[in-house]
């Protein structure tokens, strides 16, 4: 068998003629072509015959037992009337690109499952080479727009670097996976979001859930009026939990001094805790409580109450519980509760509607979760683009396979 056949069944392209090798000590070039004759246009795809001029140019591929395989052709630039003077397009590799698909493949399936350091090392390529790769693949192998067919979605942001530095995330509840990213978290960076939505596919948009941010509430109701905007529950529970808190904490200032005081020591998670899931020595804390401190009890009968109301199922009964519990936390004489109690009845229908639709933030922060995670496992992303590259590789339902080539040898 000649080399040149060998060479041709080991890389296993197609439309693609080697014309030699050059072996190195730890390296292989193979000078490859075409197997069609006339050149096509890279940027529309049309046969133009008229060649501007070659340039030499490699392309980085998959190792051969450890050798650095590097894949070598005179590029010709043809003059297309419409994209001007372009390089042609090759088989194996986009235009754009010095690595062919099968490596960028290959570097993408490595990065969905371990950290971009180790990817880079063992590809022996840059670490923001990783990056770039990523946002091709991811590019090319989505065959379908995420944006189509969106009805319930959830809406939440991401802190990805210190100095308060987030992204919004944008999350389809019925295909559980993120859809788009964006750096920012205010109304401009949703409103990017509903401008690549477009008009018709916003009218689609039946329900949002988010956390009480003023900047996603606002951005939804104006470019998505007919959509029900839902409040996540774990939001709106943790408002009054930290009102809560500090009641307890104003509780424990003013006893400053006071053998009252020592009585409230060890009584956080108590208090926050439900009550299927204390313990008997925090039974008996909060007993204590009740005999002693009648404010800090009554926080405490306001949170119980507010997750027993979001915690029922018939949408009027949690109607009717939730404006009770709005005026008992007025008439409360808490002011952390009266803060509270504001807010609630602000975003009333956005609560009430956790009960209606049964939807949540959770697979949101489930995801987010996952991409702290891809965050974690780079060692720190310096741009925002980058970041996003990572999600929408490994975050919206992307299956990359290892690539392995293993076609029959032919003599």
């Amino acid at each position: 068998m000649r080399v040149t056949s060998l060479l041709r069944s080991v890389l296993g392209m197609k439309h693609t003629r080697v014309r030699g090798a050059q072996f190195g000590p730890s390296s292989l070039q193979v000078d490859v072509a075409p197997t069609t004759r006339v050149p096509r246009c890279s940027g529309c795809g049309c046969a133009r015959r008229r060649v501007y001029d070659r340039r030499s140019r490699t392309w980085r591929h998959l190792d051969f037992g450890g050798m650095e395989v590097t894949l070598r052709y005179d590029l010709r630039r043809v003059d297309c009337g419409q994209c001007g003077k372009v390089a042609e397009m090759v088989p194996w590799a986009e235009h754009d690109s010095r690595f062919t698909r099968d490596f960028e493949d290959h570097v993408a399936y490595l990065a969905q499952r371990t950290d971009q350091t180790t990817v880079s090392t063992s590809m022996r390529i840059a670490w923001r080479t990783v990056g770039s790769i990523i946002e091709r693949v991811v590019a090319r192998c989505r065959q379908t727009d995420l944006l189509d067919e969106l009805e319930y979605i959830g809406i939440d942001e991401l802190s990805y670097r210190r100095h308060h530095e987030y992204l919004t995330v944008v999350v389809d509840h019925v295909q559980q996976r993120v859809v788009w990213a964006s750096e920012g978290k205010n109304v401009a960076t949703v409103g990017r979001f509903f401008d690549a939505l477009g008009p018709e596919r916003t009218a689609q948009i039946k329900c949002v859930t988010v956390d009480m941010s003023a900047a996603y509430v606002g951005a939804v109701t104006s470019r998505a009026p007919q959509a029900k905007i839902v409040f996540d529950r774990f939001h709106v529970q943790r408002l009054v939990q930290d009102a809560l808190d500090e009641v307890r904490r104003a509780e424990v200032r003013a006893l400053e001094g006071s053998g009252e005081r020592q009585g409230l020591k060890k009584t956080r998670w108590a208090l926050l805790k439900n009550h299927w899931n204390l313990s008997a020595a925090e039974h008996q804390r909060l007993s204590e409580i009740q005999r002693t401190n009648r404010r800090l009890y009554r926080a405490y009968l306001l949170k119980t109450a507010l997750a027993d109301i979001l915690g029922r199922h018939q949408v009027g009964v949690v109607r009717e519980k939730l404006m009770e519990w709005i005026s008992w936390a007025l008439r409360s004489r808490l002011k952390p509760f009266k803060k509270a109690a504001t807010t609630i009845r602000k975003y009333f229908e956005g609560v009430v509607a956790i009960v209606g639709t049964g939807l949540n933030n959770a697979r949101t922060e489930g995801l987010n979760g996952k991409i702290r995670t891809i965050t974690r496992r780079a060692y720190g992303f310096h741009n925002a683009g980058s970041l996003i590259g990572f999600i929408m590789l490994c975050c919206t339902g992307l299956v990359l396979h290892p690539v392995f080539k293993s076609p029959p040898l032919h003599p």
